[in-house]
């Protein structure tokens, strides 16, 4: 069976930094939570700050990955809304971590997680305010980017699906602006029309030639090759929420796994 020590001791950490706070937590209570010595944990974490960074770095790479998919949109508007809606899913997924911070700002305690946290959060708001934006643009910005983190903290308990719309709700009050609506999904195949496993290529980087496609199509076989800037900023957000795996967002967007894997490929090690 494989050693799941690391897992257990980054979960009773998360549950007691929560609880009690990070500086009023020590290393050998965590351990005496599971049993195990201090010598033990100090193995795999030789000091506190290094679970927080552990702890951190899903949350710190899922806002990566969701600004690195908003940035690529042309359109400013739908670049903001890709930034707000992406983040606050963001939020959703972690807030157990982050009500870590109602305590004593834990996630400043390692400097690196402080420093990574505060440019994304800087890139964060110079996407949502926009290019030559005056200050009011870039004040409400701020503003927007509290309003998403905020309610979610502070109101952890409550249900993600009925804090979702509330917050977005504010948020498009705030900035008297309503987000551009979202591409219709893909329905899923019905139980008498699903498909045969999709025929893969070695290489998952390989395209089909155009004219191949475009027969395919024709006949009412196959599935798109390509994907456009909406879909592969859906599927950046399907990724970023911790809850699709590639197999399940290629079958929501309509493509192969090769399809997604090649227009995200730079996603590829997070999947």
């Amino acid at each position: 069976m494989k050693d799941d020590t690391r897992t257990r001791i980054l979960e009773v950490a998360l549950d007691l930094f929560s609880a009690r706070g990070f500086h009023a937590t020590s290393i050998r209570e965590i351990a005496e939570r599971l049993g195990l010595t201090k010598t033990a944990v100090l193995y795999h974490f030789p000091s506190k700050r290094d679970i927080v960074s552990a702890l951190a770095e899903p949350l710190l790479r899922d806002m990566e990955v969701a600004l690195e998919g908003a940035a690529r949109l042309d359109d400013p508007v739908r670049r903001r809304w890709a930034v707000i809606e992406g983040l606050l899913d963001v939020w959703l997924t972690h807030r157990g971590l982050l009500r870590m911070q109602t305590h004593d700002l834990a996630l400043a305690a390692d400097g690196p997680v402080f420093e990574r946290f505060r440019d994304t959060a800087v890139q964060a708001e110079s996407l949502i305010s926009g290019p030559d934006a005056d200050l009011t643009a870039r004040v409400r910005a701020v503003q927007a980017f509290a309003l998403l983190s905020d309610p979610v903290v502070m109101l952890v308990d409550e249900p993600a699906e009925a804090i979702r719309p509330i917050v977005l709700e504010g948020v498009q009050r705030l900035l008297a602006e309503v987000p551009p609506p979202r591409p219709k999904p893909h329905p899923l195949p019905g139980p008498h029309s699903l498909p045969g496993p999709p025929a893969e290529t070695s290489s998952e980087t390989s395209v089909t030639p155009p004219a191949k496609n475009a027969r395919a199509r024709s006949r009412g076989r196959g599935r798109p090759a390509a994907m456009d800037e909406e879909m592969i900023e859906r599927a950046r957000r399907m990724h970023a929420s911790g809850e699709h795996g590639v197999e399940e967002i290629a079958k929501a967007l309509g493509v192969s796994r090769a399809t997604v894997y090649r227009h995200l490929g730079s996603l590829r090690d997070y999947f």
